[in-house]
């Protein structure tokens, strides 16, 4: 009997053991499916690539939304409330016509804000010759290596069938070529034209019309980020409004790049905390255009200055080779770098806990540029910590192995001796053979600069620098949602590699076409950077004046910028600046209130154009409202200061925390020295 028993017991062990090993193995199950798919953990969302970790600590996470200082940092621009989009046609506007004159088949190539601009141009060119527009082949992802197959050319980027459907209306658009005509231009058969930078409609009527007329098909080829002229003449401003259609409404990314940044912007909105979005601008091609070398050290400067004889050799560059980028700083010729736009933030009030998104796809200098501004701003964050590596890897489809590049060990240099050779080499005494060039092994050349010290041309591109090129669109796409919608946004420069707007100039062109009065900052760099020299040895122990002065310069920017960016932007890239064609005025400006100083900016950006009285009655009731309340952007009582010291606080920073300014200053006062 007692052995029986014992059999019973060891029998339930073993079956209680079996049990406990299978909830164990259910348990790690459940909880690698919810590592895997939660989408609400912010603070888990990190990568290897990850500029700063987020550790989202708020100093008032209660900071109320009517407070002053709220709406002064965060609240609407109310001098361009009155703006609304409104792209729809004005004038007679027909729908195309079912007697095509042939198609239009182009080819794009560039970067992310030269296809976008690109795109618009094609199809008002489509338009304007009255033609069938193929989709669009965008030559960054055809002859990028290894991308995926499920994806190509235009869908790899933007949406195909919401193209064709938002542009039913505007023109013919479909999605390739009828069979005989591709096989002709396999053949090469079909005229084509490598259309130059900023054409003329006259261009397009007398020289691509005349072709298109008789083959039924013409062949363009973009590479300059743009192939119609900015600024139409006022007669075609039809076609002008038909750009923001394209840009605004047509132009959506695909499924699966705007679901991931949604998902972002509720990681980073979770807190119910709002955010800051800062494009530096630092690309290689804009620093060596410009002449701005020294800004950086080492071999930094060094691949400035090998980008800028490589561009001066082919034309992009003229003038000389060497250039004082001090001088260039001064003129405002030069990005701020992200320690200056830190600086600017937290004088004009930001706190140290701040969300500050940096966007970009290459911020040259890397982490120790951005170093500085995480010194200033806690919660620093980009596309990788407010996403998981199999999120980013989703969006770029299912893309083919590339060969195995693994570190292989060196061939012996010790060559074998030939005797028989040596002694029928010739003549004795002989001078020594030079010596052989030396290998280069990934492993002793550090980082991707290492040709910059052995070879005077930069090696082609990998197969695994190809796709990471193709990847950056899908960056891109995503940094430009969040920047869209972010309730602040400050560009560190605004021109490219060419000296024409840059993806932060189609960012400030959007924000000011859907939301004109979201914040939008736009210093003017030369004068930023004289205030900066004025208070150079005490930028980080400021006073009451200087503070002062960066606060008016900023908020002057809000509109200064706006009518800085007609002047300077437009002229490049429509999208950058996409008024008065496309906005309109959603209240009678008679009507307004005496004490109101608006009316002088929709007149300087020649905003004459009244909303229909649809719009009108949605805003009626708001403006009674807020014609007794104080205006945020003119009267603040208080505000906090710039960083002056250190303090034990209770939260851990690599820079020590930020505290505010003793005195208060008096913004009134600031307003008045702005005006």
């Amino acid at each position: 009997m007692k052995g029986e028993g014992k059999m019973m017991i060891k029998s339930k062990m073993k079956w209680v053991g079996l049990v406990g090993l299978v909830l164990s193995a259910f348990s790690l199950f459940v909880h690698f499916l919810l590592a895997r798919f939660t989408e609400e953990g912010i603070a888990d969302y990190q990568s290897s690539v990850t500029i700063f970790s987020w550790r989202p600590v708020f100093e008032n996470p209660d900071f109320s939304k009517n407070s002053p200082s709220h709406k002064r940092l965060w609240g609407p621009v109310r001098r361009l409330e009155s703006l609304h989009p409104d792209a729809n046609p004005r004038g007679y506007y027909t729908d195309p016509r079912s007697e095509s004159s042939g198609y239009v088949f182009v080819r794009i190539q560039g970067g992310f804000h030269e296809i976008r601009n690109s795109i618009c141009d094609v199809v008002v060119i489509s338009r304007l010759l009255n033609a069938t527009l193929v989709i669009p082949e965008i030559q960054s992802t055809t002859r990028s290596k290894g991308i995926s197959s499920q994806f190509k050319s235009f869908a790899y980027l933007y949406n195909e069938d919401n193209f064709m459907a938002a542009l039913v209306k505007d023109v013919k658009v479909v999605k390739t070529l009828p069979q005989n005509l591709k096989d002709a231009r396999k053949l090469k058969n079909i005229p084509s034209f490598r259309v130059p930078n900023s054409a003329s409609p006259y261009f397009y009527l007398h020289h691509v019309l005349p072709v298109l007329n008789k083959h039924g098909v013409v062949e363009l080829v973009v590479s300059d980020g743009g192939c119609l002229q900015a600024i139409l003449p006022p007669h075609l401003d039809e076609y002008q409004r038909l750009r923001c259609r394209v840009a605004f409404h047509a132009l959506r990314f695909r499924h699966e790049v705007q679901e991931l940044a949604t998902k972002m912007l509720h990681r980073l909105r979770a807190h119910g905390q709002p955010f800051i979005a800062f494009d530096p601008g630092l690309t290689r091609d804009a620093l060596a255009y410009y002449g701005c070398a020294e800004l950086f050290q080492d071999v930094h400067n060094e691949l400035i200055q090998h980008k800028r004889a490589w561009m001066k050799k082919r034309g992009f560059v003229k003038g000389k080779l060497s250039v004082n980028s001090a001088e260039q700083r001064l003129n405002g010729s030069c990005p701020l770098m992200p320690e200056e736009v830190g600086i600017l933030l937290r004088a004009y009030g930001y706190s140290w806990d701040t969300i500050l998104y940096v966007s970009g796809g290459e911020v040259f200098g890397g982490q120790r540029t951005l170093t500085p501004l995480h010194a200033m701003f806690e919660n620093i964050v980009d596309r990788t910590s407010l996403s998981a590596a199999w999120e980013l890897n989703r969006i770029y489809g299912r893309e083919v192995n590339l060969v195995d590049t693994k570190l292989r060990a060196p061939p012996s240099a010790v060559k074998e001796k030939n005797p028989e050779v040596w002694k029928n080499a010739g003549p004795r005494p002989r001078p020594l053979p030079p010596p052989p060039a030396r290998p280069k092994y990934p492993y002793n050349i550090e980082g991707w600069w290492g040709w910059v010290a052995e070879s005077d041309n930069e090696p082609e591109s990998t197969v695994m620098e190809l796709r990471t090129n193709a990847h950056k669109l899908l960056w891109e796409a995503i940094d430009y949602l969040i920047c869209v919608e972010a309730d602040v946004f400050i560009p560190g420069f605004d021109r490219d590699g060419k000296g024409r707007p840059n993806f932060a100039s189609l960012v400030m062109g959007h924000r000011l076409y859907q939301s004109a009065a979201s914040k939008t900052f736009q210093p003017n760099r030369k004068e930023v950077v004289k205030l900066l020299e004025e208070n150079r040895e005490h930028l980080y122990q400021a006073n009451h004046t200087w503070l002062t002065s960066i606060r008016s310069h900023l908020r002057r920017s809000l509109i200064d910028g706006v009518i800085r960016a007609s002047r300077r932007s437009k002229p490049s890239s429509f999208l950058s600046h996409p008024i008065p064609e496309c906005s309109c005025l959603r209240f009678d400006l008679t009507k307004r209130s005496p004490h109101s100083t608006g009316a002088p900016v929709e007149a300087s950006l020649g905003i004459t154009h009244h909303c229909p009285k649809w719009m009108d009655s949605e805003i009626k009731t708001k403006l009674k409202d807020k014609e007794s309340e104080e205006d945020p952007d003119e009267d603040i009582s208080s505000s906090s200061g710039l960083f002056f010291r250190n303090s034990g606080g209770n939260h851990e920073s690599g820079g020590g925390e930020l505290i505010k300014e003793e005195s208060q200053l008096d913004d009134q006062e600031e307003l008045d020295g702005a005006d």
